[in-house]
């Protein structure tokens, strides 16, 4: 009982803050309700007992990742006078959401007659470091490989594009 209330706190919680994050005005405010979406997330996967994904995504996410935009926000020190003119943002927002709330409806109803809903993992198989590192390894170990080279030839493409940047200078 107690998990299903903080379950729908948290779900109530995610929806407000990305519901501030969309309509924020400027980016800093944007950024803090980010971060309070992605710690709800992350709450949400403790609730579920899944430590690896709830570790991964405090220290990933929410610290490196949003610790990253936050510090490019304040160097670029954005003034009020320098955001778009947005006279029409809470109507498009409004109309974005009422079109896609019948699709949203129609997708959750076939979630729940899908057979999968009864073919839950047990609690203590979800998210574990053993279960996610043996799918990775055993499952998806080319695309796993695959995607290693594909981030050292874009590190090796952006130093290679920097390098070249202060040749020219």
């Amino acid at each position: 009982m107690l998990n299903e209330v903080l379950f729908y706190i948290l779900s109530a919680l995610i929806l407000v803050s990305a519901l501030v994050l969309i309509s924020a005005r400027r980016p800093i405010d944007a950024a803090l309700s980010f971060i309070v979406t992605l710690v709800s997330i992350a709450a949400l996967f403790a609730l579920q007992g899944s430590s690896f994904l709830f570790a991964t995504q405090i220290i990933i996410y929410a610290g490196a990742i949003l610790a990253l935009i936050l510090f490019i926000i304040m160097f670029l020190n954005i003034q009020d006078k320098n955001l778009p003119d947005e006279p029409h943002k809470k109507r498009d927002i409004t109309f974005s959401t009422l079109a896609v709330l019948p699709f949203t409806v129609v997708l959750i109803s076939l979630i729940n007659k899908s057979p999968l809903v009864d073919q839950a993992l047990p609690y203590d198989l979800f998210g574990g470091i053993k279960d996610i590192g043996s799918v990775i390894f055993n499952d998806y170990l080319l695309v796993f490989e695959l995607i290693s080279i594909l981030l050292l030839v874009s590190l090796i493409g952006a130093v290679s594009l920097a390098k070249e940047d202060k040749d020219v200078k």
